[in-house]
């Protein structure tokens, strides 16, 4: 036993462990008789919540009545101040109370992801980091919250190693980490340092969270187990497993593992961690437009021929299914359903006519189901990419940051938007301007307001919540050949929200909220509209800017007693979605 003994039972607080260690060796032949420990694990609850499915989950394990109950963090959301921060962790005790067993897990990075919050956790369970022993099951919880596999920190890896040394002799050792150190590395047949010091002191299991999705692998003996959702935002896998828990029955003769959704018992390796580096990639980039349809003034689409790419290049699988194409009154495409047939590891192209002349939005969405792996499919729908034309006007005198949009660069207003339906849009009229210098990025914009009054602009501080107030936003990437974009709010206080994303090398959306641009912003309140000027200087973003250069950009206006008014519906983070920002 190690440290904390006391912390990690938990979060109800409803069993007290002693603050002492005590090891009773029982004969083989006398444990062999025992009945099995029948443990729960459950899986994330947040980012994303789906309301009130964790806290079914958690009923339905109540109903199983296991011995133990394991999770493997991210059970509270990362936001809020102290009292806030307390209060989540106030309200997953009423969520847990059902329960009535021991509970241990290790901390998320919605657990943990400051300072603030660490200490709050710390008073809370004792330590961020420890284990625990259960019916001779020896449980290591790791915090790696706010670290990754190269930067993990020393001290606890060392305290790691000299844990298990000490606990060799354990029955069964389990480890609980949040993020899943170990798939990227050994799923591609990578070396790991956690496995091999796994591998060194007997480790039996490794169970982890993160990605909101299930995938396991067994590797040199160990069972690693990723845990997917159990209440935190998820796409649906391709064998329809979303929200679940794990059932893990622990005997002497080994450890089986089942994975439990509402009604069903599915087999541990429903998805294996191959499986997922296949699927993972077909879902993402399997079917990928490789040019958008330019939209004319008139707000129509001119004949046009799009290809579309289909990616198989990482799958053992043919594929052989067939496109089909939804497409919405007013818009055509040629040919609408068309046989696909695509080699394993290659990749093919494919070529359609398309042409709107009713509503820009929806647009037109073209699916199909991707083998993956033997009578498995993969569900993949891509909306066609809309491309429209903004102008950016050269700067030919000093603009001057006052909230005034009297300077003549502020021309060619982008006026008409739509609501996230693609109907007309609720908010009231909105105009939204660019202009340019070399070494800078003008933004304006004026939104209408009958009812100043009404007008909310609560956050303060850079980063806070300014997406919940009346704001004007902005998605841009600056450099048209990389998928490296930004978000950028602005409330009609000028106070600013904003986050770099870009595709990890994984394929995955990552984003970084610490990354704070550079503006100087000035808001003015007139008697019925409110208007905002902006410049940005692009070093920040590693351009420069000169006539006939391109950005893929989107923006809209949220008025929060009337609803959004996007430019490009629906609002998506992947540039190859945007409109092009043309400069003049």
């Amino acid at each position: 036993m190690c440290k904390s003994l006391s912390i990690f039972n938990l979060l109800a607080g409803k069993v007290l462990l002693p603050l002492f260690c005590l090891m009773i060796i029982i004969p083989a032949a006398a444990r062999a008789s025992e009945p099995p420990v029948r443990i729960a694990v459950l899986g994330d609850r947040y980012s994303g919540e789906d309301k009130g499915v964790f806290g079914k989950i958690v009923r339905e394990i109540d109903l199983l009545q296991p011995d133990l109950v394991l999770h493997v963090g991210d059970i509270i959301d990362s936001w809020g101040d102290s009292l806030e921060i307390i209060g989540q962790w106030n309200g997953l005790d009423s969520v847990i109370a059902p329960l009535d067993v021991p509970l241990y897990g290790p901390p998320g990075n919605n657990d943990i992801w400051d300072n603030i919050s660490e200490k709050i956790y710390v008073a809370r369970y004792g330590s961020a980091y420890g284990s625990t022993d259960f019916d001779g099951i020896h449980i290591v919880m790791l915090d790696n919250s706010r670290w990754e596999n190269e930067d993990f920190p020393a001290e606890q890896l060392e305290w790691l190693e000299a844990d298990l040394e000490k606990n060799q002799n354990a029955r069964y050792t389990f480890v609980l980490m949040h993020k899943p150190f170990w798939y990227a590395a050994l799923g591609e047949g990578k070396t790991d340092p956690f496995h091999d010091i796994f591998v060194k002191y007997g480790v039996d299991a490794v169970f982890s969270g993160h990605y909101h999705e299930y995938f396991s692998g067994t590797y040199d003996g160990i069972k690693y187990t990723g845990v997917g959702s159990s209440g935190g935002g998820a796409d649906t896998s391709p064998n329809g497993l979303k929200y679940h828990f794990l059932w893990v029955t622990v005997d002497d003769k080994d450890i089986n593992i089942a994975t439990i959704k509402k009604d069903a018992v599915l087999p541990w390796d429903n998805i294996t961690a191959a499986e997922r580096l296949v699927f993972r990639p077909l879902r993402q980039t399997g079917l990928t437009f490789v040019n958008q349809a330019i939209v004319a003034e008139d707000m129509t689409i001119p004949e046009t021929r799009i290809g579309l790419q289909i990616n198989n290049s990482v799958n053992p699988m043919a594929i052989n299914d067939t496109l089909r194409w939804n497409v919405p009154e007013g818009w055509s495409v040629e040919p609408a359903v068309m046989p696909l047939v695509v080699a394993p590891k290659a990749i093919d192209m494919v070529y359609f006519t398309i042409a709107g002349s009713g509503s820009l939005f929806p647009v037109p969405s073209v699916s199909a189901k991707l083998d993956y792996a033997a009578n498995k499919k993969v569900a993949v729908a891509k909306n066609l990419g809309t491309a429209r034309i903004a102008v950016c006007n050269p700067v030919e005198k000093k603009v001057k940051i006052d909230g005034d949009l009297s300077e003549k660069c502020w021309q060619n207003a982008e006026t008409r938007f739509f609501a996230p339906d693609g109907g007309k849009p609720a908010a009231e009229p909105v105009e939204f301007y660019f202009a340019y210098d070399k070494n800078n990025l003008f933004l304006a914009a004026k939104c209408s307001e009958s009812m100043m009054d009404s007008l909310r602009a609560k956050a303060a501080e850079h980063d806070g919540a300014v997406h919940r107030d009346d704001c004007v936003g902005y998605f841009i990437a600056p450099d048209y050949a990389l998928d490296t974009f930004y978000q950028i709010y602005f409330n009609p206080a000028g106070i600013a929200y904003d986050v770099k994303y870009w595709m990890n090398n994984d394929g995955y959306l990552d984003g970084s909220l610490e990354w704070n641009g550079q503006y100087e912003v000035k808001s003015a309140k007139n008697a019925d509209s409110w208007t905002i000027e902006i410049k940005m200087p692009l070093k920040q973003f590693g351009v420069q800017l000169e006539q006939g250069k391109k950005m893929h950009v989107n923006f809209r206006r949220k008025q929060l007693r009337l609803g959004n008014a996007d430019w490009i519906t629906p609002i998506e983070y992947d540039p190859n979605y945007y409109g092009q920002l043309i400069m003049r």
